[in-house]
């Protein structure tokens, strides 16, 4: 037991006043003769005896009640521990992902907790809260009640390690503080388990709150799976995290008026088909009916007018297999010899290639320099007999050279397979033993600051990148290398061709680096901007002679089809859809975590954390202690014979 105000227990010693008026009083009695005293003597003996016991019980009875006064003026108190002589502070992190919009046992966790929240911590009580998206410090319930009303769910979802370093970072400096950091989310398994250790500073505080039905059925993607010359087979997948469905039916609209429907069984996964003429402009939607998560029962998707991609080969031999590789069907190829090369001809590309030219003139290195600068994407391939003197300074550009070629034949046996160009799908698996192309004769490259793609086997550099320059340091012709005999020069050239201009993809994934070119040429002070029923975003863009590159990553932050605008024109139309990582509703196990307090209770956390500084007041007990005593002294005095 513990005292506000202990300097008041110095009143105590004001109980020895009655004590000493009690033993000290004198009372002198006077004497009457009566005729018979006998049975008068025996009655005054008992009088006394009965009157010292009533006045020491009265006595005793005011002390107390003084005492208990003096007590209760005191305010003492008890608690738990000293945590209430800590000033305290209060993290709490809520996740308001998209896994959240699951309902439990009091609806949707998201809006449960919020409404947990404002009624479990003090209105008044300074706290620091964070989401996914927002970040209100310093700052108390009643000030940011609103906001959190209004909370909306997030396309970001921070892992459960990211948001306890992010609480840690609200943390005062001071000491001889109570730190609670309050993590609230559904512990989905999409994210690393959390990762502990013994912090005698810190209380971390974990709310699992969990769904009372963990089915849910996604649109998980779609592809174009086949293309004929009249129409294209697009297939959709669909995933399901619950119980098998027998008839769950699928809709494609375009433009939002219904085009085609159809139904699919589905365990696990499965999938739907639907055919669509080509050479037609779709705004697309995907959609089923599932009663859990929202956010992922539509997918949206474009299927633009084609864009081509425009190359120029500069040839110094044949390009019979570059004519194979870069088909009408989607590659503007345009081929010419060094001599008869129009310069006016190079802006107008997005891929140029130098194929096999035994010497490099000054204006073609300047106009490539150039080229380059602007976006533009160059593949070198030198001839077997080079003029270094007009070769090195266009190399230059891109940190290479070549040195003196050696004629010894070497094999191409090593594939980087995390390179972009084969990075996509172009292997189902990584192949240690095929068919190793050869050359006759290669140049080594002076330095070593080009990224490697495909390499000798004793390491050097068989095709090197720079940026967007890509350089061999061999020959390809017949004479020389197998290269072209064998298939991996066609993903190889053609990845190089297609990543020259990124073509915009079907859809993009909100939260992802998207990156795709816009053949536009733009004037002074034009910006592009996406668009849709209302909103209005400036993407971040960067311009070229030919084309402008868009990069987007959290925006657009809704789903849906957007437009593709410069002043009033809509250049294409372009389809953001949310990640799907949270549409499979399973949990981590927190059994097996220490130092934490895990609960599936907001209410029960926040009792616990009010418990710790809990101070139990005791001054009202004192109080009707003297009321009790007081009416005790009362009895006595008017019963107590």
């Amino acid at each position: 037991m513990q005292f506000k105000h202990p300097e008041l227990l110095y009143a105590l010693f004001l109980l020895l006043i009655p004590i000493i008026v009690h033993l000290f009083q004198l009372r002198k009695f006077q004497k009457v003769e009566f005729t018979n005293v006998a049975f008068l003597k025996e009655a005054t003996l008992q009088t006394r005896k009965s009157s010292q016991i009533k006045k020491w019980l009265t006595l005793l009875t005011r002390l107390l009640l003084l005492a208990a006064l003096v007590f209760a003026f005191a305010q003492p108190f008890s608690s738990k521990s000293d945590a209430f002589k800590k000033e305290k502070e209060t993290i709490i992190y809520l996740d308001n992902s998209f896994s959240m919009q699951a309902k439990g046992t009091h609806g949707e966790l998201l809006k449960r907790a919020v409404q947990d929240i404002i009624t479990q911590v003090p209105e008044n009580e300074t706290i620091s809260l964070f989401t996914n998206d927002a970040v209100f410090k310093n700052t108390t319930i009643k000030a940011i009640k609103n906001d959190l009303l209004k909370l909306d769910y997030s396309t970001n979802q921070l892992t459960i390690q990211a948001a306890l370093l992010k609480s840690k970072t609200f943390l005062s400096k001071k000491t001889n503080t109570l730190n609670n950091i309050v993590l609230i989310t559904d512990f989905q398994n999409n994210t690393p388990l959390l990762k502990t250790k013994k912090d005698s500073l810190i209380n971390v505080n974990l709310v699992k709150l969990s769904p009372v039905n963990t089915n849910n059925i996604s649109v998980d993607s779609l592809f174009i799976s086949e293309t004929t010359p009249t129409a294209f087979a697009l297939k959709v997948i669909l995933k399901n995290s619950g119980t098998e469905i027998d008839n769950l039916p699928v809709s494609l609209y375009n433009n939002n008026k219904l085009v085609a429907k159809t139904s699919v069984a589905i365990q696990q996964e499965s999938e739907a088909l639907f055919s669509l003429p080509v050479n037609q402009i779709i705004n697309g939607k995907i959609t089923i009916n599932d009663a859990n998560l929202q956010f992922d029962n539509s997918l949206y998707f474009n299927i633009n007018k084609p864009s081509k991609i425009n190359v120029l080969s500069i040839n110094g031999t044949t390009d019979s297999f570059l004519k194979r590789i870069y088909t009408p069907a989607e590659f503007n190829f345009l081929a010419t010899s060094e001599n008869q090369l129009n310069y006016n001809l190079i802006d107008n590309q997005h891929l140029i290639i130098l194929n096999e030219l035994k010497t490099i003139p000054v204006a073609l290195n300047a106009a490539l320099k150039q080229f380059t600068s602007q976006g533009g994407s160059v593949i070198i391939i030198p001839s077997q007999s080079i003029n270094l003197a007009s070769y090195n300074p266009l190399l230059a550009n891109f940190s290479s050279g070549f040195n003196t070629v050696i004629h010894a034949e070497k094999r191409i046996t090593t594939i980087n397979y995390s390179h972009p160009l084969y990075s996509n799908g172009v292997f189902e698996k990584q192949v240690k033993n095929f068919q190793y192309p050869k050359v006759n004769s290669f140049y080594p490259f002076t330095t070593n600051q080009l990224a490697s793609v495909l390499n000798f086997e004793d390491g050097n550099l068989f095709l090197g990148q720079f940026k967007n320059a890509y350089i061999f340091s061999s020959a390809l012709n017949k004479d020389n290398s197998s290269f072209k005999n064998l298939p991996l020069i066609v993903p190889t050239l053609y990845n190089i061709g297609k990543q020259s201009f990124k073509i915009p993809e079907l859809y993009y994934t909100i939260g992802q680096e998207n990156t795709f070119d816009v053949d536009t040429k733009m004037q002074q002070d034009q910006v592009l901007s996406l668009q849709k029923d209302g909103i209005s975003i400036i993407p971040k863009q960067q311009y070229f002679n030919n084309k402008v590159v868009i990069n987007t990553f959290d925006e657009p932050s809704e789903a849906g089809i957007y437009a593709l605008i410069t002043k009033n024109d809509t250049l294409k139309k372009l389809s953001y859809n949310f990640n799907r990582s949270e549409s499979n509703l399973n949990y981590n196990d927190l059994s097996a975590l220490k130092h934490v307090t895990v609960s599936d209770s907001i209410t029960e956390i926040f009792d616990t954390i009010k418990s710790d500084t809990k101070i139990n007041a005791l001054w009202k007990w004192f109080v009707i202690f003297a009321l009790a005593l007081l009416i005790i002294e009362m009895l006595i005095l008017k019963f107590f014979k």
